[in-house]
């Protein structure tokens, strides 16, 4: 593991699908990130785990184009921090906001489709049959309002609609909010089988001991900086963070 306030990459990496170099964001006079850099390796799980307040949410965000920033932001090699958040999700990069911002008057299918408007339509019925593959339970209320489903049902059809761009990176902010230690666990699986299928992905979470059981690499966020990043096991092996961090976000699954 390795300690480095302005944050660092992760080693071992050759050519990183997600590159991120010094990184900051400000709200106003507030540097609310501040020279962060991570990387995610192709068909890599990376986390970030911190404290409320630590920039987690800002981060994806900045990464994610909903945010401006200073710094550098590589994405299947190419430089894409003055792309807009569109050209971005064009590319491959898909995000999973926190607050999953559904439709809640539009079916779960409604839904879905609207996260491949930017595809021909063959592509989206091919995107769609994934989706309901991975999620059979989306498929069994493909004609239910969004607004009446469970909190994991709707945590489910909110990745679903950011798989619907047939992502090759999907980003995801706070999964496990909210929801019951059963169904973390659930969400939790969907990520391991998707990192299976050889996708990568960017986890933020809370829920350190969920977040670090599954991934491959996590870094800890704090203030808005990188501290600490190292193999998840190794991570979640030293005592210290044990203290500061694995005690948040929920129950263990």
């Amino acid at each position: 593991m390795s300690a480095t306030p302005s944050g660092a990459a992760a080693p071992g990496a050759t050519h990183p699908h997600l590159a991120v170099h010094d990184l900051s964001v400000r709200y106003g006079r507030t540097e609310a990130v501040s020279g962060v850099s991570i990387e995610v390796p192709r068909g890599a799980l990376v986390t970030i785990i911190g404290a409320n307040g630590a920039g987690k949410s800002t981060l994806l965000n900045a990464v994610m184009g909903v945010l401006p920033s200073r710094g550098g932001i590589r994405f299947d090699g190419r430089e894409v921090s003055a792309l807009p958040l569109e050209a971005r999700v064009g590319l491959g990069l898909s995000l999973v906001p926190e607050r999953r911002e559904l439709f809640a008057d539009l079916s779960v299918e409604d839904n879905l489709r609207l996260g491949a408007f930017r595809r021909r339509r063959d592509e989206r019925e091919g995107a769609l049959e994934d989706v309901y593959a991975q999620f059979p339970r989306l498929r069994e209320r493909h004609r239910q309002l969004a607004g009446t489903l469970s909190g994991g049902e709707r945590q489910m059809l909110a990745m679903g609609r950011a798989l619907m761009s047939r992502p090759s990176l999907l980003m995801l902010d706070e999964p496990s909010l909210g929801l019951a230690p059963k169904i973390v666990a659930e969400v939790f699986e969907r990520l391991v089988a998707l990192r299976a299928s050889g996708a990568s992905l960017l986890l933020v979470e809370q829920n350190a001991r969920a977040a670090l059981r599954v991934a491959d690499y996590a870094y800890v966020l704090e203030l808005g900086s990188v501290t600490t990043h190292g193999p998840a096991a190794a991570i979640a092996d030293d005592e210290r963070l044990v203290e500061s961090y694995l005690g948040m976000g929920g129950a263990e699954y």
